[in-house]
């Protein structure tokens, strides 16, 4: 070794260290702390599944969808809180939208036109849109108003496009009738898709909407987009709903619900929530004793 040119010894200990540093921190480390993991919380390390009826019905640290094949909402569960992860609670692709406050203006889709895999064009849809089309589908749902500020009744973003001789709403495209007549003097008229509002100065209009009916995590996803849980108060909206449909007790429900609310994490860390699978379960399982 000592015989062997200076360049070829240090890239030998180059590679020694790297084989060495791989089995230790890439083998052994690992396998040591699943196994601590597994013998100290082995619910926790292998990823704590829930189980009902005898099959594995998801997990309690990641959230999932409560929906039909349609993927329309199914009346008699309770509802999770949107996720950006993927096609929803993806945990290969866990994460936010990245979209931000001031991302409010939508880009329509242009019939006819494709984008550059060749795909129909499907747009663009603002983070504000988003939360207007939800927080209208969560009333429609719960049978509350889903009205907010910054959106318009039709559930797009409340966004004009003020120019020198007209006037946009941005995020309604043609024939929609405009949630104004008027801006400043100038008529408002609806957007024409694949028109250019880029030059036009944005302005959100918050409108006349109150304290809104649907709380912020029914309409808004959570940063990791796996959040198995909803706030108390998105869990109370949903409770008549759910006890019409299971053909139950309000107070029933309301009951469950307070069974299922996690405090705050040390008694001031974070705030209450409610874990909204084993919430599902636990009614399940009272509607199976009941006989139904």
């Amino acid at each position: 070794m000592q015989h062997l040119p200076a360049t070829l010894r240090r890239h030998l200990t180059a590679i020694r260290a790297v084989a060495v540093l791989t089995v230790l921190l890439g083998l052994l480390y690992p396998l040591a702390v699943t196994g601590v993991a597994q013998l100290l919380v082995p619910g926790g390390a292998g990823g704590s599944i829930v189980q009902a009826g005898g099959r594995e019905v998801g997990s309690a640290i990641i959230g999932q969808s409560f929906t039909d094949a349609a993927g329309e909402p199914v009346a008699t569960y309770f509802q999770s809180r949107p996720s950006a992860a993927g096609d929803g609670y993806d945990p290969a692709s866990t994460g936010a939208s990245n979209l931000g406050p001031e991302d409010v203006v939508d880009t329509l889709p242009v019939p006819g036109a494709v984008d550059e895999e060749g795909e129909p064009d499907e747009g663009r849809v603002s983070l504000l849109t988003r939360v207007c089309a939800r927080s209208r589908a969560v009333g429609e749902l719960e049978g509350v108003s889903g009205a907010r500020p910054y959106c318009t009744p039709d559930g797009v973003g409340a966004v004009l496009k003020v120019f020198p001789d007209r006037v946009v709403s941005v995020n309604q495209a043609c024939p929609a009738t405009p949630f104004l007549a008027s801006y400043r003097g100038l008529p408002v008229r609806c957007a024409t898709p694949g028109e250019d509002h880029a030059a036009g100065l944005t302005v959100p209009v918050r409108g006349e909407a109150g304290v809104p009916a649907v709380p912020a995590d029914a309409v808004t996803a959570s940063g990791s987009g796996l959040d198995p849980h909803i706030s108390p108060a998105y869990a109370e909206l949903q409770a008549p709903r759910v006890a019409r449909e299971r053909g139950i007790a309000l107070a029933e429900v309301r009951r469950a619900i307070a069974g299922h609310t996690a405090g705050r994490a040390l008694g001031f860390m974070g705030e209450p929530a409610v874990n909204v699978l084993e919430l599902n379960l636990a009614l399940d399982g009272a509607d199976r004793v009941r006989g139904r």
